[in-house]
């Protein structure tokens, strides 16, 4: 953490985390200062005349008028390095199981610890040779942080020239050096396994890339009706109770990408603790290794000060960014942006700022869109490919889809999952509303589904929407006449509702077989149900009544197919459209039976 230099100035009024000072001395906007006789860490956010306006990241109590302030010279930075993954951070990127370790369970105000440990030592084994002209961006050589990801250490982006001096493979330290650079001015540069950031400023790339690929979650409802293409921007919202921790959970252990941050913002302290101690337990499915070993979590609940709330987003993003730049797909699960927006909300109340709705600070929108313009698949200044997706949980107070944070998202993402509150009560998960959600498909990412499956892909997926958006209507009309009094069609129609809130929209996240779901048996499934509405509508056609089909034995057989079929015998599927074909024309055949 950077240290303090000279005193800049003294406290004149403290408002919560909100902190004015007297100035002395020369201080820049966005500056880290440390304010008072017990170092608290805080941010230069105002400046006017002899005053200047400060956001303490940590507790005020017992903060006097008065009190020095020390400028930093630096301003708020991440330390990059081996030593992120399976880690445990505030928003401030303090190392919180370290921190335990030394002060028990609760953090003790102005103790700064360096993110990454300075002692360990981690082998490393370059990739550049003397005499080698680089520039940003590029491999410097590997560590192998964790058995799931070698960690690449990467010139710094703003530093190219000659490799005037590399060190040979062997045990370094963080903070040792392992090459040394001259660049075109002739000035040598220290390259450490280490590097620092800017969390609010973006780092450079060579090239954005036009998204085309999917970001695959196992989650059918997902997958197939709301894809997220890969380096997109998605939020989730949902009120109390509709399933925002668990399907965070299954994403972090299911989603196609090779580093997951987790970012716990404003939370309450139970679900952290929930997330803290189910994630790192959690099995890596691509290894078999616990999946912390590709994860790092950056915690920060709505019990500890706002400003690090408002950190804590740059925070992981920045470490997003950095994986990013490795040549990696990261995965970014923010929960929740609302809270972060109250910290926001918060702060601007606190600088006497004129609101907007809701209270809301004015900057709101161009906040969140600064933070979803990070989301992207990118050509890194190395040449590889590597992206971040942002998936955001939103929490709407009330459920209410139209408050100021859900609107805004609304306006910066190109896909939409939105939970349920019924769904989740009627224990449907994902508990996915389907007439509240959306994804804006570019015609690439049409092509990669009907690669990856069939030219059917995408008439079955539209084909699928209808049918259960005519079901809806029909459910709304059997409340008012009874079921028994719609047509045999509409009859059918609800039946085959509830065979695919079953057989397709149910996922049981502990089934073996039925926790993740590929692309192609997705499809299959998909296929085999539409199949089955067809095949059902000629059958009524030909006299066949809706509780006759309800009861052929395959009916059953489908509803089941998701967690009875494995991902290695999804010819099986086949099989089943074989036996709805067969079922159907014995029933077609049948003798009527005549009730007197």
């Amino acid at each position: 953490m950077t240290s303090a230099t000279a005193q800049v100035g003294v406290v004149q009024a403290v408002t919560g985390s909100v902190v004015r000072v007297d100035l002395k001395g020369d201080v820049t906007l966005g500056e880290i200062v440390h304010v008072g006789h017990g170092g608290l860490l805080g941010e230069v956010i105002e400046l006017s005349a002899q005053t200047g306006t400060m956001q303490v990241y940590e507790d005020t109590s017992g903060l006097a008028a008065g009190s020095p302030v020390f400028a930093t010279g630096r301003p708020l930075e991440v330390e990059l390095g081996p030593g992120l993954l399976g880690g445990v951070f505030d928003g401030l990127q303090r190392p919180l199981s370290r921190l335990a370790e030394a002060e028990g369970d609760f953090l003790q105000r102005g103790h700064h610890v360096p993110a990454l440990d300075r002692e360990r030592l981690w082998t490393f084994v370059p990739t550049l040779r003397k005499g080698d002209d680089v520039r940003g961006g590029a491999i410097a050589g590997t560590v192998r942080e964790t058995t799931a990801i070698d960690h690449r250490v990467l010139v710094p982006p703003d530093l190219s020239g000659v490799v005037a001096e590399i060190v040979e493979p062997g045990p370094h330290r963080v903070a040792d050096v392992i090459a040394t650079i001259i660049d075109r001015r002739g000035l040598r540069h220290d390259v450490t396994l280490m590097q620092t950031w800017r969390v609010r400023r973006t780092r450079p790339i060579a090239e954005r890339l036009a998204p085309g690929v999917p970001m695959l979650t196992g989650q059918r409802v997902l997958d197939t009706f709301f894809p997220l293409p890969r380096g997109g921007a998605c939020g989730m919202p949902g009120g109390f109770g509709t399933g925002k921790t668990i399907m965070q959970q299954q994403l972090c252990q299911w989603a196609d990408a090779d580093v997951i941050v987790y970012v716990g913002c404003g939370e309450r302290g139970n679900e952290m603790t929930e997330m803290l101690t189910k994630l790192p337990r959690l099995i890596d499915p691509r290894s078999g290794a616990p999946l912390a070993e590709r994860t790092v979590l950056v915690a920060n609940t709505s019990n500890m000060p706002v400003p690090a709330r408002e950190a804590s987003i740059y925070t992981g993003v920045t470490i997003a960014e950095y994986f990013r730049d490795m040549g990696y797909h990261v995965a970014l699960l923010a929960d929740s942006t609302s809270r972060w927006a109250e910290a926001l909300r918060d702060i601007s109340g606190r600088l006497g700022e004129i609101p907007a709705e809701e209270g809301y600070p004015p900057y709101l929108a161009s906040r969140l869109a600064a933070y979803y313009e990070r989301a992207a698949r990118v050509r890194t200044l190395g040449g590889a490919e590597g992206s971040v997706t942002l998936i955001s949980a939103i929490s709407p107070p009330g459920g209410d889809l139209t408050e100021p944070v859900t609107r805004h998202t609304q306006r910066f993402t190109q896909c939409f999952w939105t939970l349920d509150k019924a769904l989740a009560e009627a224990r449907l998960f994902p508990a996915i509303a389907l007439r509240e959600s959306y994804s804006h498909m570019p015609p690439a990412l049409i092509a990669w589904w009907v690669g990856a499956t069939s030219p059917e892909w995408p008439a079955l997926r539209t084909e699928a929407l209808t049918l259960l958006e005519g079901a809806a209507r029909a459910e709304a009309a059997a409340r008012l006449v009874g079921v028994d009094s719609l047509p045999e069609r509409q009859q059918w129609l609800l039946e085959m509702a509830r065979l695919f809130e079953d057989g397709f929209l149910r996922q049981n996240a502990l089934d073996p077989a039925d926790g993740y779901c590929s692309p192609l048996r997705q499809f299959r499934l998909l296929h085999l149900l539409l199949h089955t509405h067809r095949r059902g509508e000629k059958a009524l056609e030909r006299g066949v009544t809706t509780r006759a089909l309800a009861q052929l034995p395959v009916i059953a057989r489908i509803a089941t197919a998701k967690s009875a079929i494995a991902e290695s015998a999804v010819a099986e599927i086949d099989r089943l459209e074989a036996a709805v074909n067969a079922e159907c024309e014995a029933a077609e055949t049948a003798p009527v039976v005549t009730h007197v």
